[in-house]
This record gives C-alpha cells, sequence and structure tokens, in this order.
C-alpha cells in the first residue's frame, strides 16, 4: 500500500507526488502572488469536493489551514505563474489525477 505524501516546492512551481521517500509524479502549479503568498508550512488534506464551481476548476482538496486548498483551475494560462490568492492551482487533469490517488489525511509540504 503506497505512503503518499505531497511537497509544493514554490521556487520552482512544481508539486510532487512522493510515495514514502520517493518522487512517483511531479505536476506544475500556479501559487499566490506577492500580495497574497501560499502559505509554507506543514498541512493535511482535510476534505476532497469534485467539481466545487467557479474558479476551483475540476477539483478541490482542503487543506488543514482553513481557506487554502489544492485545486483545478478554468484558467491554464495560469499554471505556472504567481497568480492565486494563495492556493495551489493545477491543470484539471493533473488534480482529478493527483486526488485518485491521495486519501484524505495525506500529509502536504509547502516549502518556499
Amino acid at each position: 500500500m503506497p505512503n503518499y505524501r505531497i511537497i509544493v516546492d514554490l521556487s520552482d512551481r512544481r508539486l510532487y507526488l512522493l510515495d514514502s521517500d520517493i518522487v512517483v509524479r511531479a505536476f506544475p502549479v500556479g501559487i499566490g502572488t506577492m500580495l497574497t503568498q501560499t502559505p509554507t508550512g506543514d498541512y493535511t488534506i482535510i476534505n476532497k469536493q469534485v467539481n466545487p464551481g467557479g474558479p476551483y476548476g475540476a477539483m478541490w482538496m482542503g487543506l488543514s489551514r482553513p481557506h487554502y486548498g489544492i485545486h483545478g483551475t478554468n484558467d491554464p494560462a495560469s499554471i505556472g505563474t504567481e497568480v492565486s490568492h494563495g492556493c495551489i492551482r493545477m491543470f484539471n487533469n493533473d488534480v482529478l489525477q493527483l486526488a485518485s490517488l491521495v486519501p484524505i489525511g495525506t500529509r502536504v509540504t509547502i516549502r518556499p
């Protein structure tokens, strides 16, 4: 059984899915702007919602820090940029793939 955890590296704007300590997938992400930065630290995924509507694309995965999450987008051109209000933004296909792999309770580390 996999032992998944997620590392979001803000400096290279990528989300890494690890099984134990081995990177099994890497995805490009959009991150917070200078004024609304993505918070660094250790969190967990506390909920998931398919098709949450609006700018959140095909999937929302809420983090243990209120009002922050990993989600899809209705603006694919924003991936790889500093554009969000602090959330981690992914391509819809990528976030659906990630959500299908990681259970609620998965650790998420966001590093500068």
